[in-house]
């Protein structure tokens, strides 16, 4: 679990600057580059560190840096075969367990997703809070902490493979949407198949990579 304050907000910076490839799979970055990008001390930043490289996220190499790992299509369905099974019972347990602020949130949510199709930098906002939401509203602090990092992992080679934009955001959104309609009916049966659905579409693109760009396999 990522603490709170300052080491909080240093994993949450430096996520999005991996998940956004901003910094670029496969390159060694330093402490104080990262220092320099959040504008975060050096404390919070190697407690950051220490988290992201139990989530691998990053590999700390002592004397040489900090590795922004590539994300390869083995690593992806390894990691969502384990999403798989977490997500849907996140699922199940949100629609036992939401409470009425999780539940608004998730309607305002569920209006955001079926407007147009957002700009790719908001839609990933959008998907990281939805993300969180259906993870946190089943009440299960262990179920959330397992979930954040596989989460974190698949936006990151989503981000990084997705090419007909318009078209899979607005993919990716009805599956989310799927999900949290049926939590919001706390129909827990519909909202394991969303989440299963929403797998399959994940597994299906991640799939795909290997014909568009043979070397992603090999990450």
């Amino acid at each position: 679990m990522v603490n709170k304050g300052k080491a909080g907000q240093a994993y949450h910076d430096i996520e999005q600057l991996i998940v956004s490839e901003a910094l670029e799979p496969g390159t060694l970055v330093s402490e104080a580059l990262l220092m320099e990008k959040t504008g975060l001390g050096r404390t919070p930043i190697r407690e950051a560190l220490q988290q992201l490289a139990r989530n691998r996220m990053v590999e700390i190499h002592p004397n040489r840096g900090v590795l922004i790992p590539p994300a390869s299509v083995e690593s992806q369905l390894r990691m969502l075969e384990v999403r798989r099974v977490l997500e849907a019972l996140a699922g199940r347990l949100a629609c036992h367990n939401a409470t009425a602020a999780d539940r608004a949130r998730m309607e305002d949510m569920v209006h955001r997703l079926s407007g147009a199709p957002m700009p790719l930098v908001d839609y990933a906002d959008a998907l990281k809070e939805t993300h969180q939401m259906i993870a946190t509203a089943g009440h299960n602090e262990y179920l959330a902490d397992a979930m954040a990092p596989l989460h974190g992992l698949s936006r990151r080679f989503w981000l990084a493979h997705i090419q007909h934009r318009p078209d899979e955001i607005v993919r990716g959104g009805a599956h989310n949407l799927a999900i949290l309609r049926a939590i919001l009916a706390r129909e827990p049966d519909a909202a394991e198949q969303a989440c299963l659905a929403l797998n399959d579409y994940l597994v299906q693109f991640a799939y795909s990579t290997i014909t568009r760009h043979p070397r992603a396999s090999s990450g």
